[in-house]
């Protein structure tokens, strides 16, 4: 299965995406957004129903976990392997949600997207009132990963559990979210030219809703 990357002549214009950090709430809000909007959610790591399909030579990285013969060998690997890992899986599932959503967008319905599509792209691809950028502090987003029902990531950590020293795994691992939760990516997205909120644990989810609708111009009142 290739599927090219193709460089769009006209933006999306009834799309809506949310990059940022991990932790920052991303997946929240496009779920409350897609619900009060009744539109069309794609979710943290919707791109993964097409994996099964993937050809190995066009996606290395994100066929990489169907040719571990030990899956606590995901959790072995250093903090360089992984973020080259993870900045692989990026560029391949950019391709993934480019075809994705040009087929969604016929449906003629508002799409929320918690994307991993590059801030270059999205530059090319939508208009700043239809990016938002959401970011958390380097301690939360590695600290509190796993603080979440998410299958993949309780997954993930059930397998550092089980690794002989766990400890040692553990910190392995925080190493891992730390080098890809970096400040340096941290001020590359706040810096990006697109609308940013940080979290704030005193902010309801009902507030960060109305700032996202301001960010998006889907309500009047400013």
């Amino acid at each position: 299965m290739l599927i090219g990357r193709k460089r769009m002549k006209r933006k999306y214009k009834n799309i809506y995406f949310i990059n940022g950090t991990a932790y920052a709430g991303k997946s929240t809000l496009c779920k409350v957004l897609a619900s009060k909007y009744q539109g069309i959610l794609c979710g943290e790591n919707y791109t993964s129903d097409y994996f099964p399909n993937l050809d190995y030579k066009d996606f290395p990285n994100l066929t990489y976990t169907k040719r571990l013969s030990d899956f606590s060998e995901f959790v072995r690997r250093t903090p360089t392997e992984y973020k080259e890992w993870i900045d692989g899986c990026s560029k391949e599932a950019e391709k993934l949600e480019l075809k994705i959503l040009s087929d969604l967008e016929k449906e003629n319905k508002m799409i929320f997207v918690d994307t991993n599509i590059s801030l270059e792209t999205l530059k090319e691809i939508s208009d700043k009132d239809h990016v938002l950028i959401m970011l958390a502090s380097q301690d939360t987003s590695v600290n509190r990963f796993f603080e979440r029902e998410d299958k993949e990531k309780q997954l993930i950590y059930s397998l550092l559990l089980k690794e002989e020293d766990s400890k040692k795994a553990l910190d392995n691992y925080r190493e891992c979210l730390k080098l890809i939760n970096s400040k340096e990516i941290y001020e590359k997205f706040l810096n990006s030219g697109f609308n940013v909120i940080l979290r704030d644990e005193n902010r309801t989810i009902d507030e960060t809703l109305s700032l996202a609708e301001k960010f998006f111009k889907l309500k009047s009142d400013n």
